[in-house]
């Protein structure tokens, strides 16, 4: 995982920062695809923004490590390598075991996991495996939200970005997150409970599972 700079404290949002993170939600929700060329035309229309400010927000990207310039060729969204893969669930453990033992079970961000399971099973009903992917990584935001840091809720937004371009790479979303609905179902029962010692260990543990499935297929689908 590149090297990111986070600023100590959060700064009001310009209109270029908005637009990046529209590109950063499209890219965790698995709109834009890992090697894809983007077209500042089509961009700058769909988003309603000048040539200038698409390019402003697509410097904060590439600083960020989500997207590549390439002069006269353009921009594309990065391919996440096996060493970022390993990498971003090394802190995600980090960062996500600790923000769930150490929570109060009736945090404001409790409202936001039981939403994404709730999301995650109903999507799961329709097979909108995507969308389930996409409320699975809602649950993760949910627990960095714990930890009350702006900071940590920002470089989580990162990783869970790049990770999602790794997923879309694998092209079996029902694999990658199926076996996780009723895991974060449970999470969730034991975090309500009030036992987080519990509910971190088994994320651990939830996590290390994950990131054995994503590398057993990773390395025949990247170079």
């Amino acid at each position: 995982m590149r090297s990111r700079h986070y600023p100590s404290t959060p700064s009001p949002l310009s209109l270029a920062d908005t637009v990046a993170e529209n590109i950063r939600q499209q890219l965790i929700h698995g709109q834009l695809h890992a090697g894809q060329r983007l077209s500042e035309a089509s961009l700058s229309d769909q988003l309603a923004v000048s040539r200038n400010t698409l390019r402003e927000a697509f410097r904060i990207l590439v600083k960020e490590g989500l997207l590549h310039h390439e002069p006269n060729r353009g921009v594309s969204v990065v391919v996440p390598s096996i060493a970022d893969i390993i990498d971003i669930y090394r802190v995600r453990r980090l960062i996500e075991c600790q923000a769930l033992v150490q929570a109060w079970p009736r945090h404001p961000a409790h409202k936001r996991l039981i939403q994404a399971t709730h999301d995650a099973s109903r999507m799961r009903e329709t097979g909108d495996w995507l969308g389930v992917g996409s409320a699975n990584m809602a649950f993760h935001a949910g627990i960095v939200a714990l930890a009350d840091s702006a900071r940590l809720s920002v470089m989580f937004a990162d990783i869970a970005a790049e990770l999602r371009l790794a997923f879309g790479l694998l092209d079996d979303p029902e694999y990658l997150h199926a076996p996780f609905v009723d895991q974060n179902i449970h999470l969730l029962t034991l975090f309500e409970s009030g036992d987080t010692a519990a509910a971190a260990k088994t994320l651990e543990g939830y996590l290390i599972q994950s990131e054995r499935m994503v590398l057993s297929v990773y390395a025949e689908h990247v170079d």
